[in-house]
């Protein structure tokens, strides 16, 4: 009997006992899974690149990228399809099989969807996946991103229904749930996750889960974040998140969504390579590569390549690296060793 069995009615009290395994039985049931779906050494790559940065009406508590908070964030417009051209052939090059463009508004502008439609066209030639990250989709806007070839959207749920309005207050939960229903049906594929570290419970982490588990198809790609504390956020001096808590849900994400890509995304530049390898374990298969989510650090490209090769992993439809005839990076990766084990960025420290 497979292990991996799709299901799209979890309660909650369920996976609040999958939670509550003792860390080695939780390791276990999430890397069989795993394995039965996945090859178990392939991890899939993607660059994120913000196209259009800051200055957003929405009041996200943990976002430097909001327009109500004070972060020292330069606001920038849309790019040139030139220049994220560009930015898309050095992550192919680098060995990414994604890249994913987001902007910071609300809902993308109806006069913005040519430039929008071209981008993606243009990006697409260069033989990568694409994906978007725009806020709101009307079914319309939705159909015609789809027309032009965009294979993902990534609209992310952030947190569990209940803990939403201490997150959010300018876009309703129905919203999100409302647009990931849109993207779904112009046939493109969901990309939908979350934020865990925010101050919320553990029946929170639960609740998010449940809420993603239960759609009427699984996120083809399910991004897990770490918060990464901003200074200037209503979120930049909550308290830490137990590292351990966060593999426990990258492990729980793995069990009750076993054909999804789960993806460590923020706050990954902060993680010790220990806590990164017990992802990997625990079933996580995708990663943004590259200095920069939108706005907050990432590990380097040859960070990550370091680690892949200790670690015995390759990316998805790339080349392994090959670490041992390069001394640079063999000094980066007995230097990240030493490296505090610190789990969030220091904002403090830009």
């Amino acid at each position: 009997m497979s292990l991996a069995e799709v299901r799209n009615d979890w309660q909650k009290v369920e996976i609040e006992a999958l939670f509550a395994l003792p860390m080695n039985d939780l390791l276990f049931k999430a890397h069989s899974i795993h394995r039965e779906s996945f090859d178990p050494n392939e991890v899939q790559i993607s660059r994120l690149l913000s196209i259009k940065t800051g200055a957003c009406p929405e009041d996200c508590k943990y976002c430097p990228q909001s327009a109500r908070y004070d972060t020292g964030l330069e606001k920038e417009r849309l790019l040139e399809i030139e220049k994220v051209l560009t930015e898309a052939k050095s992550a192919k090059a680098a060995g990414a099989s994604r890249f994913c463009m987001g902007a910071a508004w609300r809902n993308p502008r109806d006069k913005d969807m040519p430039y929008l439609t071209q981008m993606v066209k243009d990006v697409r030639a260069l033989g990568m996946e694409t994906c978007m990250t725009l806020g709101m989709l009307s079914p319309d806007q939705a159909g015609k991103l789809a027309d032009a070839g965009l294979d993902y959207y990534n609209h992310n749920l952030d947190t569990s229904p209940e803990y939403y309005g201490d997150v959010i207050t300018t876009r309703t939960y129905q919203s999100r749930l409302d647009t990931l229903t849109n993207v779904r049906a112009s046939g493109m594929k969901v990309c939908s996750g979350g934020i865990v570290g925010m101050g919320e419970q553990a029946t929170d982490r639960a609740g998010l889960l449940q809420q993603l588990a239960n759609l009427e198809q699984h996120p083809d790609s399910v991004p897990i974040n770490m918060l990464v504390k901003v200074a200037g956020t209503p979120f930049e001096k909550i308290d830490d998140l137990d590292p351990l808590e966060f593999v426990r849900t990258i492990a729980v994400a793995r069990i009750i969504m076993p054909k999804s890509r789960v993806r460590l995304s923020a706050g990954r530049e902060s993680m010790s390579d220990e806590l990164q390898s017990m992802c990997f374990f625990a079933g996580a298969n995708s990663i943004f590569y590259g200095c920069k989510l939108l706005t907050t650090p990432n590990p380097e490209e040859n960070d990550d390549m370091s680690l892949f090769r200790r670690l015995g992993l390759h990316p998805e439809q790339g080349p392994q690296a090959n670490i041992e005839s390069d001394s640079a990076l063999l000094a980066k990766a007995s230097a990240k060793q030493d490296k505090s084990t610190k789990q969030f960025f220091d904002a403090a420290a830009l």
